[in-house]
């Protein structure tokens, strides 16, 4: 897998559209293409709401409002595009419906290449999560040139809970002995960012996740060793940790989803050895052990 030559050693002007820039994911990707040494001018910023991203406009940053839903209001929003991310949206019942309106919009407006934040190996995917991506992946197909970032778990769906977690004394989850490659979210945005600014990726899918695989019973001795405090995995059926999450207060249907989830990681679905990430980006990942280091300072 060759990066190739980047567009601004080339001195070619870029025009790269990144969707949902409000959120973790696209922030970190506007941020890592700025690192790479595309212009601001050059980068599109989209959000349901731009209030959110006037910060980036406030450094020569395109912004524009741009919703999914809003069909009419995506052509202004993707003008003048030679690339463009699609970041996956977070509403799992609409996700297919919206990102098939800005494939459409993208095609329409003459991208030349659209990337895709999928999942870990979507193609062959039973979760709900993996079947949803698998069909915004077969709508790419045969549309427009296209590349499929297969992303695994976030190793902040972990750290986000640090607190609680030191609070119980214990991560519960339902993936038995299934092995997780997540990644921070600055790994996959800079990955993003090197397909978005080299040659070479139409056509191409990669499997992206971390280094070191982990299982929860490793993650939660990671835990203990990096705060000092004893932390327990427990292991529950289906059922016991739709509870456990329910009980926490979350929705019933985002319970199911996050269960559902586990599972596949029981299954292996979220564990890849591909190395990918690690070439796409160029260094090693960030280990959980130094994630979690970065959460608890």
């Amino acid at each position: 897998m060759c990066c190739g030559t980047s567009a601004a050693e080339r001195g070619i002007d870029m025009s790269i559209v990144v969707t949902a820039a409000s959120s973790h994911l696209g922030r970190l990707t506007v941020e890592a293409l700025l690192a790479r040494g595309v212009p601001a001018s050059g980068i599109v910023a989209t959000s349901r709401d731009v209030r959110m991203i006037k910060d980036l406009a406030d450094r020569g940053v395109v912004v524009r409002r741009a919703d999914f839903a809003e069909p009419d209001g995506l052509p202004a929003a993707f003008e003048g595009v030679e690339k463009l991310l699609l970041i996956s949206t977070t509403d799992v019942d609409q996700r297919v419906a919206n990102h098939r309106r800005a494939i459409k919009a993208a095609v329409e407006a003459g991208a030349s290449l659209v990337a895709y934040t999928s999942m870990l190996h979507a193609d062959t995917a039973t979760s709900v999560l993996g079947v949803t991506h698998y069909a915004t992946e077969q709508d790419l197909r045969d549309r427009v040139p296209n590349v499929l970032l297969r992303n695994g778990w976030y190793l902040e769906n972990y750290t986000a809970q640090l607190p609680q977690l030191l609070r119980a004394g214990a991560l519960a989850g339902a993936t038995g002995q299934g092995r997780i490659s997540a990644a921070t979210r600055a790994d996959y945005a800079d990955a993003a960012a090197a397909v978005l600014t080299t040659d070479g990726h139409a056509g191409q899918a990669y499997e992206l996740g971390g280094d070191g695989a982990f299982t929860l019973a490793e993650l939660a001795a990671t835990i203990s060793d990096v705060s000092g405090r004893q932390i327990a995995n427990i292991d529950l059926p289906a059922d016991g940790f739709t509870q456990v999450l329910t009980e926490a207060g979350l929705p019933a249907e985002l319970a199911n989803v996050l269960v559902d989830a586990d599972l596949a990681m029981g299954r292996g679905e979220l564990f890849t050895d591909s190395g990918d990430l690690r070439r796409l980006i160029g260094r090693p990942t960030v280990t959980p052990a130094e994630a979690i280091t970065a959460a608890l300072s």
